[in-house]
């Protein structure tokens, strides 16, 4: 247990320095704020699904691997549809806009930008692998009911949206070429195979420039930040990582998708908030106090959840 903390601690400590290197640029204006958009542009449209196609690329198709990847879709699905339940009930504000934020901020982590760099270090290609279809799921469940509660109209979920959204589509790319077997030419996968690297060190530049400028203060007196912090951070990913285990999912798949599970509130948050007008401060807050905390949370779940692996 020991032994385990002390090697996710250290990537996750890894990934904290790079996120201070952004922290400190943007302080430094050395990072202006129409860069971070740019290079979160980049990252969603370019490096996410290029990390996708390498991580199936890596994968040699098989039955076993068509099996674990339903499986994990299915537990993908899972862990949404509970985190919303649990969400649903607990937060009965009066204000809309700050409760809409505070379910939102809970149900969705950052699996993405936060997961993937971690997954890949401790389990390689077959944690990018896992951690892909979990964030195929987030897209879809981010972009219809996230979408609903956030613009407040059902009508706002688009087919053209979800079939044009980056995150599936690299997926739903990476999957093909997996099922037929189709390797790609060196000159195509080597581009892929660079971009796909960039995954680790410009995510958790990007969340460092949004630390930057936020304004902690505002979550550390609001009670009920509180409690959606500890559903985030500790209650989800810990409930998930039992539920799964019960249902015999061991190995790597329990700890790719306890990762994805335990990581810090989803920068999405602060991006529909920004659209649809809703507390934009609360939920820059709530962002950036789940990635401070992940610090000391992630290692200890992850590490806990190897043991039961």
């Amino acid at each position: 247990m020991l032994s385990n903390f002390i090697t996710v601690g250290q990537q996750v400590l890894i990934l904290f320095i790079l996120i201070f290197v952004g922290f400190f640029s943007r302080k430094l204006h050395l990072i202006k704020k129409g860069a971070v958009k740019g290079m979160t542009n980049l990252v969603l449209y370019f490096v996410t699904p290029c990390v996708m196609v390498h991580a199936f690329q890596d994968a040699k198709f098989s039955y076993d691997m068509l099996t674990k990847l339903l499986i994990t879709t299915l537990a993908g699905f899972a862990v949404h549809i509970g985190s919303i339940v649990v969400a649903t009930a607990i937060f009965r504000e009066k204000d809309i806009s700050r409760r809409i934020i505070l379910k939102f901020s809970t149900v969705f982590s950052n699996c993405g930008f936060m997961s993937l760099p971690l997954q890949e270090a401790l389990l390689g290609s077959e944690g990018v692998f896992y951690g892909s279809i979990f964030v195929a799921v987030f897209n879809i469940v981010s972009w219809t009911y996230g979408l609903v509660i956030m613009s407040g109209n059902i009508r706002s979920i688009s087919a053209k949206k979800l079939a044009t959204n980056p995150g599936i589509l690299g997926v739903v790319a990476a999957i093909i070429l997996w099922v037929l077997n189709i390797h790609l030419p060196e000159i195509i996968s080597e581009p892929i195979g660079y971009l796909a690297a960039l995954n680790t060190p410009l995510p958790m530049i990007i969340i460092g420039c949004h630390l930057a400028t936020a304004d902690l203060k505002s979550a550390l007196t609001d009670k009920w930040s509180y409690v959606s912090i500890s559903l985030r951070m500790v209650l989800i990913p810990i409930c998930t990582m039992f539920l799964l285990y019960l249902c015999g999912i061991k190995g790597s798949m329990l700890i790719a998708i306890v990762i994805a599970s335990s990581a810090p509130t989803a920068a999405t948050t602060t991006m529909f908030a920004t659209t649809y007008d809703r507390e934009v401060s609360l939920s820059v807050s709530l962002v950036s106090l789940t990635t401070l905390i992940s610090l000391f949370t992630m290692p200890i779940i992850v590490a806990f959840s190897q043991t039961f692996a």
